[in-house]
């Protein structure tokens, strides 16, 4: 069994999943980090930029996972259990955001993704987690899955609409409060995350939508609180929906 804390991100080519990648491999040797992508040349490629930054203190390996495909899970599965023998941390942080097309369509990709997907993966790696000294499961959520934030008229997002993917952050929400009852007791820490509105391409792939018309903060940010929460230093939040200044109302 390895010595290093295992860290799986799901999604880690990109976005929020890449920079958590950067943040959490620079912060410690004594971290080990599995940059999951659904392709697994945009995979290797995030690995040759992420050792390229000087930074890292850490160690990384690309690994294939499709949130997807039940075949591509196990796949990674059997590689981490052979590999490393246990998960410290699994941070499902795979997803889409606002898709195109008829309204069947976008419930289908957005809730198969955004919802199905994560707590499959979680499913499936739980056997390995239970092997981790101190296991924590982690879900990228959103403050748009409030449904008190989405209720209030003073929120700052109250008029924004993406009523599909609030639906299903909402739902990830629900999942993870469930699964801290289930998984609390046999010793994993369970969080939800909200990034904040930073720099990604889940709105599009022009600069507008990157940047969410300029109002996008850095990802780094978001790979910051998610280091503090594997650090232990939110501990007294679990099973709650955290950011980087506290707590979101359900």
């Amino acid at each position: 069994m390895s010595s290093q804390t295992i860290i799986l991100i799901t999604g880690a080519n990109s976005g929020v999943g890449f920079a958590a990648a950067k943040v959490i491999a620079s912060a410690s040797p004594s971290y080990h980090v599995l940059v999951g992508s659904r392709n697994p040349e945009n995979g290797k490629k995030a690995v040759s930029e992420l050792q390229a930054q000087g930074s890292i203190k850490g160690t990384l390996t690309d690994i294939q996972i499709d949130v997807n495909d039940q075949a591509s899970i196990d796949a990674a599965s059997k590689v981490i259990e052979d590999r490393f023998g246990h998960l410290d941390v699994l941070l499902n942080n795979a997803g889409v955001g606002p898709p195109d097309g008829e309204l069947r369509t976008q419930l289908e990709r957005t809730f198969q993704t955004n919802v199905i997907g994560p707590m499959v993966v979680t499913h499936t790696l739980t056997p390995l987690l239970l092997k981790s000294r101190n296991p924590y499961s982690i879900y990228v959520t959103s403050g748009l899955g409030s449904l008190s934030m989405a209720a209030d008229p003073n929120d700052p997002y109250y008029q924004a609409r993406y009523d599909i993917y609030r639906a299903s952050k909402a739902a990830l929400n629900m999942l993870m409060i469930q699964e801290t009852k289930e998984l609390g007791p046999k010793g994993v820490k369970t969080f939800a995350v909200c990034p904040g509105l930073v720099r990604s391409n889940l709105r599009g792939k022009t600069e507008q939508d990157i940047s969410a018309g300029g109002y996008a903060g850095d990802p780094e940010v978001s790979g910051q609180t998610l280091l503090s929460v594997i650090e232990g230093k939110r501990d007294a939040d679990v099973g709650r929906a955290v950011h980087k200044d506290g707590v979101h109302p359900w």
